[in-house]
C-alpha cells in the first residue's frame, strides 16, 4: 500500500506545536529587525560623520554598535538556531519543502549573514583605528550585506504564504518561487519596520548620552527616522495586504475589525512617542525610551507576525504543504503528489509510517488511543487538546456536544473542504468515529 513521507508526531502540550516556533520566531525577528535597520543608521551615521567632520557622531555609533553586538548577534544567534529545531519538529515538511526549494538561496544567505557578523565586529573595533574614509566603506557593505541577507529571505517566507502564480507548480523554479506577488511588498514592509526599530533603539542610546546637545539632536533624528520607518510600513502594510490570496483575504476580513482598531491605536500611540522626541526632546529619558522599546517590540511586532501566520492557513508553505504536514494538491514540478486522495482512500491509519502496528486497526480496547492519536496528527499544528490549552484550544469548539455532532460536523465540513482556513481531511468513517468519540471522552461532563 502506498504510504505518504510524514514524519514522527511532536506536540507541545497546553500551548500547541507551532506557537513553540511562532515564540521563538517573533524574538529572533526582532533582533534581526534591529541588526538591519540599525545597519542602515549606521551608513547614514557614518556619512554624516565623514562628510560634516563630525567625530562626537562615532562616539555615538560605538555605543548603539555595543548594544547590537549583544542584542542582535547574541540574541538573534541563539533564536535562529532555535527555529530551525522548533520549526523542523513542528513543521519538517514545511521546512524540507523550503530547503528543496530554495537551499542555493539559504546557502547564500548563510554568506551574507556571516559577513554581517564578521562586519559588524570590525565597524565597532575599527572606530577611530583606521581612517574614516575607510571605515565609511566598511560601513556601507555592512549595510549591503544586511540588505542583501533581509532580500533572500524574505523571498523565502514570502514564499510561505504562496508563490504568487501558478508557474511554480508546473515548473518547479526556484525564480517561479521566490518572486511572487507578495515578495517585494513584504520586503519593503519589513525595511520600514526595520528602520522604526533602529530609531527606537537610537533612542535608548542617544537618551544616556552626556553631552545635553548632541544627546538631544541624536533624539530629534532618531525621532525622524522612527517617523520615516513607521509610514513606510504602514502604507506597505496596506499594499502588502492587497497581494494576499483568496484563503488568507477570507481570514483576514474575519480579523480585520480588530485589527483596524489595534492599528489606529498602535499608530497613535507611536506617532505620539516619535513627536515628543522631535518636539521635545529632553522629556525622552532612558527609563522611557527602554519602557517604549518593549511596548513597540511587543504590541508592534507580534499582533504583525501572528496575523502573518494566521492567514496563511490552512497553509505552512506554497499553498501546497498543509498545516498538518499533509500534501494538500499536486505539485508537478517537484514530482508532488495531493494526499488527500490517498487518504481518503486507505485511511491515515494505514498510510501513515509512523503509526504502531498495534493502532493501525481499530478495536475497541484501542478506539480512544487511537482517536487521540488521529486528532493530534490531523490538528495539533494549530490546536492545543487540552481543556486547560492556551492557543486556539480545540475542545472549547465542541462544548455541549455529543460523539455524533462532532462527527457530522468533520464529515460535512473537514472532509469537504468547506472551511477554506483548515485542512482538508477525508478519512474513513471508523477514523472519523474514534476521533469524535476522543473528544467527547475530553470535553466537561455536565453536573
Amino acid at each position: 500500500m502506498e504510504q505518504i513521507g510524514m514524519f514522527p508526531l511532536f506536540y507541545f502540550p497546553e500551548i500547541g506545536t507551532a506557537w513553540i516556533m511562532g515564540i521563538t520566531g517573533t524574538i529572533h525577528i526582532l533582533a534581526s529587525h534591529t541588526s538591519v535597520g540599525a545597519a542602515l543608521l549606521f551608513a547614514f551615521l557614518a556619512h554624516k560623520a565623514y562628510k560634516e567632520d563630525r567625530p562626537e557622531l562615532y562616539e555615538y555609533m560605538k555605543k548603539y554598535g555595543m548594544f547590537l553586538l549583544i542584542f542582535s548577534y547574541v540574541v538573534g544567534s541563539i533564536t535562529g538556531p532555535g527555529i530551525w529545531y522548533t520549526a523542523t519538529a513542528a513543521s519538517p515538511r514545511g521546512i524540507s519543502a523550503l530547503i528543496h526549494n530554495f537551499v542555493w538561496v539559504w546557502a547564500t544567505e548563510w554568506v551574507f549573514f556571516v559577513f554581517e557578523v564578521v562586519g559588524v565586529f570590525a565597524l565597532v573595533y575599527f572606530i577611530n583605528k583606521i581612517d574614516r574614509k575607510t571605515h565609511l566603506k566598511l560601513t556601507y557593505a555592512f549595510a549591503l550585506a544586511s540588505v542583501g541577507t533581509l532580500f533572500l529571505i524574505i523571498g523565502i517566507i514570502s514564499f510561505m504564504m504562496w508563490p504568487g502564480n501558478d508557474a511554480f507548480y508546473q515548473t518547479g523554479s526556484v525564480s517561479d518561487a521566490f518572486f511572487g506577488l507578495t515578495t517585494f511588498p513584504h520586503l519593503f514592509l519589513r525595511i520600514g519596520f526595520m528602520i522604526l526599530m533602529s530609531g527606537v533603539i537610537g533612542l535608548i542610546i542617544a537618551s544616556s548620552l552626556s553631552d545635553k546637545e548632541l544627546k538631544n539632536e541624536l533624539i530629534r533624528k532618531m525621532g525622524i527616522t522612527s517617523f520615516i520607518g513607521g509610514f513606510i510600513t504602514v502604507i506597505c502594510f496596506m499594499w502588502y495586504m492587497t497581494t494576499i490570496p483568496e484563503n488568507a483575504k477570507v481570514l483576514l476580513s474575519i480579523y480585520m475589525p480588530d485589527i483596524m482598531t489595534t492599528k489606529v491605536v498602535l499608530v497613535v500611540l507611536f506617532s505620539t512617542y516619535f513627536a515628543i522626541a522631535i518636539l521635545k526632546p529632553n522629556f525622552i529619558n532612558r527609563p522611557f525610551a527602554i519602557v517604549m522599546l518593549f511596548i513597540i517590540a511587543i504590541f508592534g511586532l507580534w499582533p504583525g507576525e501572528k496575523l502573518r501566520e494566521s492567514i496563511r492557513k490552512p497553509y505552512v508553505v506554497g499553498q501546497y504543504v498543509y498545516s498538518n504536514q499533509i500534501m494538500g494538491r499536486d505539485v508537478p514540478g517537484k514530482n508532488i503528489k495531493n494526499e488527500v486522495e490517498i487518504i481518503e482512500k486507505h485511511g491515515l491509519l494505514k498510510v501513515n509510517p509512523w503509526i504502531p502496528d498495534r493502532l493501525k486497526t481499530i478495536t475497541p480496547e484501542n478506539k480512544l488511543e487511537v482517536g487521540e492519536l488521529l486528532t493530534k496528527i490531523a490538528c495539533s499544528n494549530c490546536h492545543s487538546l487540552e481543556t486547560t490549552g492556551k492557543y486556539r484550544p480545540l475542545l472549547k469548539n465542541f462544548v455541549g456536544q455529543d460523539k455524533e455532532m462532532i462527527k457530522t460536523f468533520m464529515q460535512y465540513s473537514l472532509a469537504t473542504g468547506a472551511i477554506p482556513y483548515m485542512p482538508k481531511i477525508s478519512l474513513p468513517d471508523e477514523e472519523f468515529d474514534a476521533i469524535a468519540q476522543w473528544i467527547e471522552s475530553q470535553l466537561p461532563k455536565e453536573k
